[in-house]
């Protein structure tokens, strides 16, 4: 049995196309069962995140899965053909480095980014919950968390800002000099959003307003921020007094459109407004960027910032690839290795995921 991953990320497409691959959260256990229903695929596990997506599986006839992945992929989300989206597929060995190194945050927009280590981990348990995975990919997932905090505590790979949310509270920064008494609306109250927000108030942001579109965890975010829930009907107050305008939620849709923005603009005097999209699918149509005095800033936008701070990261690569390369040097790839019988009462593949 082969292990094969299929996917796009940041590097081969752009967000237009990775907003329109983007898996629900929620929808992730059915499709699981979906792609596990394809004729070849065994196992599998889906990693969707604002820069990629990713299909991890096992299966009996790799040419015939890779074309089953592509084609469920383009029908699933309505692409029109394969040919329109360059994947990149991976088999065996190469598959395995491949999430080795995304665990690792080695393929990551911003290197050494923390995020993916988590955000794998719950791909994984997503799709281990769903009965999704067996021995092969059990075995390839949790030696990946093994790498991954090797790499991580013995590089300085997580060096300075290594996360995207950090990306965008330095564009923040870069964009008005320091934020000591910005006013800042976060939209969205996942763990992004929450990272985002600590870092804005530790670099001096005065007011933080929440709003999410459950709004019990906007006021559950806002209370531990020492900030203000602000309900989705209420926007148009906030939108008047904010300086900034970080957008991270898991909508399936733009959430923030011109006419919203258009209607506040008049009542800010003069003031610029300046609004961060870090959301896959976007948050933000395009178009609000056209507007007088209004400034947008999306995730392919951070990817060019990023790259400024990959310089000495980048130092590390090496160290951190030879360090991968000695550890399957020492225990070869788990999950290729020969199928042995587990001992009595035991399940091959099947030990806890750590939690650091």
């Amino acid at each position: 049995m082969s292990l094969l991953c299929l996917g796009v990320n940041y590097k081969t497409a752009p967000v237009e196309i990775r907003e329109r691959l983007a898996f629900p959260e929620g929808e992730l256990p059915e499709r699981l069962h979906e792609i596990n229903g394809l004729g070849a695929v065994r196992e599998s596990v889906v990693l969707s995140t604002c820069n990629r997506v990713e299909i991890y599986a096992a299966a009996e006839d790799h040419p015939r899965a890779f074309d089953e992945l592509a084609g469920y992929l383009v029908d699933h989300f309505e692409i029109g053909s394969p040919e329109r989206i360059e994947f990149y597929h991976l088999e065996d060995e190469n598959a395995a480095r491949h999430l080795f190194h995304v665990a690792s945050g080695l393929d990551s927009m911003v290197l050494g980014e923390t995020e993916i280590f988590g955000q794998v981990k719950k791909a994984y348990q997503i799709a281990q919950d769903a009965s999704a995975t067996a021995r092969r990919l059990n075995k390839l997932f949790q030696q990946s968390f093994r790498i991954g905090k090797l790499v991580r505590t013995g590089t300085q790979i997580q060096q300075g800002s290594t996360s995207v949310g950090s990306v965008a509270v330095d564009v923040a920064e870069q964009i008005f000099g320091r934020l000591q008494g910005c006013r800042v609306m976060v939209v969205g109250a996942g763990e992004m959003s929450r990272q985002v927000a600590q870092s804005l108030l530790s670099r001096g942001a005065s007011s933080i307003f929440v709003s999410n579109r459950s709004h019990d965890k906007a006021v559950e975010l806002a209370a531990e921020l020492k900030g203000e829930a602000v309900r989705f009907d209420d926007w148009e107050r906030v939108l008047k007094q904010v300086d900034i305008v970080i957008s991270s939620t898991s909508a399936p849709h733009p959430i923030i459109h011109p006419a919203m923005i258009e209607t506040v603009m008049p009542h800010r005097f003069g003031r610029s407004l300046f609004l961060i999209d870090i959301a896959v699918p976007r948050d933000i149509e395009p178009a609000v960027n056209d507007i007088d005095n209004v400034y947008l800033y999306d995730i392919d936008f951070l990817e060019r910032i990023a790259a400024r701070a990959r310089v000495e990261r980048e130092k590390q690569i090496a160290l951190c690839e030879a360090m991968i390369e000695r550890h399957i040097d020492e225990k070869g790839i788990e999950a290729l290795a020969p199928e042995r019988g587990p001992d009595r009462g035991e399940l091959p593949g099947t030990e806890p995921i750590p939690h650091s």
